[in-house]
């Protein structure tokens, strides 16, 4: 394999071409570690050094530090990883690393934000919140019915309408087209219209 052209990607790494394509992305240390310089072949042995053990390793450290700053879903880490440009099998690596020792778990992010917006936002709009993050919605609707049957003697989406409704000053008299504005934000926020009347009825 031959170094057909070395691109700076900013002050500290260059993204490199082999024969013509993009391979990887390597610190200018690294450049000089591993004979990468322009129109410089590549052995074997290097680029198994490089793409088995290096960017691997850098990957799944990029990947632990993003999880102490903040939890992740599975889908969410990879697309993070990806900007870095990391190949697949970097990514699988990680990923799998990170998993085994449960500091990235789909299951537990998505309980631990139904918890923590139970009481906030709409069940249809966490259903959608977690679907964009990764989350399948077999897996989202299974952890609510468990969560949720936990507070089967309080309505909560129903309480949340009627805070919602106090919150916009409703009224029973207050003029047709002011009410449709309410029950249209309502709807926004992804509650259901049949809950919106019950709500207004009571």
């Amino acid at each position: 394999m031959t170094v057909t052209d070395l691109v700076e990607l900013d002050k500290k790494r260059c993204k490199v071409y082999l024969d013509g394509e993009f391979a990887f992305v390597l610190y200018k240390g690294e450049l000089r570690d591993h004979g990468i310089k322009q129109n410089a072949e590549v052995d074997d042995e290097s680029y198994r050094a490089i793409t088995e053990e290096l960017l691997p390793k850098r990957a799944t450290k990029r990947a632990m530090n993003l999880l102490q700053k903040k939890d992740y879903t599975e889908k969410k880490l990879r697309d993070k990883l990806a900007e870095g440009m990391y190949s697949d099998e970097c990514i699988d690596a990680a990923i799998e690393y990170v998993k085994s020792y449960r500091y990235l778990d789909d299951e537990r992010f998505a309980r631990d934000y139904i918890v923590y917006h139970m009481e906030m936002r709409s069940k249809n709009r966490i259903v959608h919140d977690l679907m964009d993050k990764g989350i399948s919605k077999e897996l989202t609707e299974r952890l609510m019915l468990e969560i949720y049957e936990d507070e089967a003697d309080v309505d909560v989406e129903q309480e949340q309408i009627k805070k919602l409704l106090v919150k916009k000053h409703y009224d029973k008299d207050m003029e047709f087209k002011d009410k449709q504005k309410i029950i249209a934000f309502l709807l926004r926020r992804g509650y259901s219209m049949d809950s919106v009347r019950r709500a207004l009825d009571e």
